[in-house]
């Protein structure tokens, strides 16, 4: 736990949220400033700030409860679907990992990705850039062992 941080302190119950679900593995509570009500922010117990950083046997559990949250909120807030997101450091609001999930119906406001896209400049630089994933995808694998 950080004591600094405003979702440790939603998890020590310091710092008061509607919370909708707990297990030992994490918390959700509703976004106090929600895209839509039912916007939910899955948290794991053990602060950690990024994905990268969650345990590995965190993974599984963690997200089975975001996938049990996102068909909740869907059939809480009868919506079309849902929106799941992370940030890693670039818009987190707070650091500590937490999960959005967020109710959307069709034609709701809501337009996806707000950057603009951009293509590759060639075929051959997508596949620099697709090696380049995949060696780091293995020395990644590979330390891990």
């Amino acid at each position: 736990m950080s004591a600094a941080c405003k979702f440790c302190q939603i998890v020590e119950r310091t710092l008061a949220a509607q919370i909708v679900f707990e297990d030992e593995v994490s918390l959700a509570f509703l976004d106090h400033r929600p895209l839509f009500p039912g916007h939910t922010l899955l948290v794991p117990r053990r602060h950690c700030e990024t994905l990268s950083e969650l345990a590995a046997e965190m993974v599984a559990p963690l997200f089975a409860n975001v996938r049990l949250l996102a068909r909740a909120v869907e059939k809480a807030m009868s919506a079309d679907g849902s929106f799941v997101a992370i940030n890693n450091r670039v818009s987190q609001s707070v650091p500590h990992l937490h999960v959005h999930l967020v109710p959307r119906r069709h034609k709701d406001g809501l337009r996806g990705f707000f950057w603009p896209r951009q293509k590759y400049e060639s075929s051959e630089a997508a596949a620099r850039v697709a090696e380049a994933i995949r060696q780091a995808i293995a020395s990644l694998q590979h330390a891990d062992m």
